[in-house]
Order: structure tokens, then sequence, then C-alpha cells
């Protein structure tokens, strides 16, 4: 498995997509995930590697024949070349910066091609010994290549048509009776390991997809579906992609009367109003705003940039929310909102702080409030 801070590029061509399509209707970051993990497993890639040239250099060295002698050149060739493109990719991918995907995906195939190569011209030597390591190297690279790649059941079977496949035809023309046998193993070999791979990449992409909703709930309000505490930290917190910044704006909202409606109507009335203001304070924020549920009938709203001044701006987040509620069919219900806020400094770093000093400037309004007076905002200053 990828590390998370290692992202690398979705295959753009036809061929190497189609190698690595998942087979089902998968989200963006899984499908990332997903080709990220083709990517990792160096032990198996380097075990597979050795392997390989190890047998092609051994059985060069037995026959020195140019047929051998071509298999050998080839594996050091495209194992030099996987292991570059590996070792540039991994590095890009911690840089942010594009990876050659499709060229290190269509490299696989090229290497299960050169296995099967040299099995096919060891059983047409008619070495028996010959044959019988290069048919071993071969059928052991399976296992690797299943549980390196599982992530891309199809590049499996490919994989595996192109190392095993030519074994059978080595068996029918290499004069070997014995390995005929082979022609009934690899068929259900091929059949077997690509069935596991598939199955093992059905179990991938529901425990990534369990994660993710995992992660989704850990981070969300499950009523009004906004982030909450613990997701804003996480979004806003200096470790992630897009922190806090100088020039961000923290708005804290705080609903007036809402413990009216809810001992009036009750509290499927309260979380349907909820709901509704939630909807409200995402139509008026902007594409790259955070806006979060604190608790209660707590609210915050973290833009990065306002395109009016920020008193302006929690006017209107207060006008939006005063506009009636209708929470069931002839139900209609008013409540009002005091709104602080805060601009973020250049030395702001603490979420934490940023955050209570826009809620003390939220209570600031409501004592500042006289009945039928609402005040739109108050600004603490930094």
């Amino acid at each position: 498995m990828s590390s998370r801070n290692e992202i690398y590029s979705l295959p753009r061509g036809k061929l190497a997509r189609w190698l690595t399509e998942p087979g089902r209707d998968t989200p963006h970051e899984i499908r990332v995930a997903l080709v990220g993990t083709l990517f990792g497993t160096l032990p198996i890639f380097f075990g597979g590697v050795s392997n390989t040239v190890a047998v092609a250099w051994v059985l060069a060295r037995r026959h020195g024949t140019l047929p051998f002698k071509c298999w050998l050149i080839a594996e050091i060739l495209v194992c030099a070349v996987r292991l570059a493109t590996l070792t540039l990719s991994r590095r890009r991918a911690r840089e942010g910066k594009s990876t050659p995907t499709d060229f290190y995906i269509l490299l696989a195939p090229l290497w299960g091609a050169t296995v099967g190569y040299g099995a096919l011209v060891s059983a047409m030597s008619r070495d028996w010994v010959s044959a019988t390591l290069a048919f071993l190297s071969a059928a052991a690279m399976v296992g690797g290549i299943c549980f390196r790649n599982f992530a891309a059941p199809r590049l499996v079977a490919v994989m595996i048509c192109l190392s095993l496949g030519p074994c059978c035809i080595g068996a029918l023309l290499g004069g070997e009776p014995v390995l005929l046998l082979s022609l009934l193993q690899i068929p259900f070999y091929l059949f077997a390991m690509s069935a596991a791979a598939r199955h093992l990449n059905a179990m991938l992409i529901s425990t990534m997809k369990a994660e993710r909703e995992n992660s989704h709930r850990a981070r969300h309000d499950a009523l009004t579906g906004l982030l909450n505490r613990d997701g804003l930290f996480s979004a806003a917190g200096p470790t992630s992609a897009t922190p806090l910044k100088a020039g961000m704006t923290v708005f804290f909202v705080d609903l007036d009367g809402f413990k009216l409606v809810n001992d009036a109507h009750g509290h499927k009335a309260g979380d349907m109003l909820l709901v509704q203001v939630a909807s409200r304070l995402r139509m008026l924020a902007s594409a790259g705003a955070w806006v979060a549920r604190m608790g209660g009938d707590e609210f915050v709203i973290v833009e990065p940039q306002v395109d009016r001044p920020p008193r302006d701006w929690a006017s209107l987040v207060t006008e939006a929310i005063e506009r009636p509620f209708e929470l069931a069919p002839g139900l209609l219900v008013k409540v009002g909102a005091s709104v602080g806020f805060t601009t973020m400094a250049a030395d702001d770093l603490d979420v934490d702080q940023v955050l209570r000093r826009a809620d003390l400037a939220m209570y600031a309004v409501k004592r500042e409030k006289a009945p039928g007076e609402p005040v739109a905002a108050a600004e603490r200053p930094a």
C-alpha cells in the first residue's frame, strides 16, 4: 500500500485505463488509492525481478545460444526500466507531481511476456531441466503478480496469460510428454488466480468504501451533513492540505429562539429547523468555504475571501435566517441569529483560538441586542 502522502496519477491511455479498471463504479479517491497500490509492496517486486533475472542468467550460461541471450538481455532491460520508472514515480508522487502511470502499467505485461518467452525457448530447447526450471519460475511469479496487482484484476489476468500461456505452446512443441500435463494445469491456474485477484479486489474496494464512509461520518454532522467540530479542526488544522491562513474570515452563528421552537413543537421540528438553517448557510457560503455545525444550534462558516465587508456579510447571514421556516404544512416559525466574526491574521496558527475569538464576538452580539432590534454582527479584535 502506498503512503498517504504519495498520490499517483490515474492512467490516461485507453489500454492502461482498461487494464486498471476495477470493474465497478468506484469514487475517484478510491480509484487513486487502487492505482497507488500498484506502486507498493517493494519486497515482492524485488523478489520477482531477482528470480526472473537469475533464472535467465543461469540458463543463458547453460545454453549460450542466441534465444537464451536475448531472453537475459530482455529481462535485464525490462526490469531495469521498471525499477527506474517505479523510483521516479514514487519520488514525483511524494512531491505532488504527475507520475508516468501509463508507462509503468504497460511495463508490467511486457515483463510477463519476457517470462513467457523464457519458458517457451526453454521448452523448445528440448532440455528437460531448463524447461522445468523456466516453467517453475513462471508459475512462481503468478502468486506475486496476483497479490501485488490485485487492485487491477484485468492486469493480473493479462500478465498471467503472457507469462504462462507460452508454457502451453512450449509443452506442445517441446517433445517432452511430461510437460503436456501443463495443458491441464495452466488454464486452471489462470482461472483460479484471476478469480482470486477479482475477489481480493472486491474485498479491497469494500474495505476502502467502508473506511471512507466511517471517515465521513466521523467528520460530519449526522443531522445536517455539515462538518462537525472534529471535521472542521481536521479541514482547517495546520496539517491539512488547505489550513487556515491570513485573510480568511471566521463567522460564528448562534440561533436566537431555537429553544422556544424545540419546546413548542418538539424535537422533530427542531431538527427540521436545523437542517433548513444548514441549507441556507450552504447557499450563502462560497464554493471554497467550510460550513460546520459545532453542536446544538451553533454554526461556523470559514470564508477564504469574502466579497464584501465582513460586517455586511454577517448581516446577510442574519437576514437569511430571520426569514420564516416552514417545518411542516401550515407550520411556519421565525428565529433570529447572532453572528460574530474575526479575520485571520498572519500569526493566527491555533484554530481553537480563532474559533474562540469568533465565539466571543458572537456573545458580544447577543449582549448588545435589544428586543425587536437585533444586532447583525460584532467583530472581536484580534
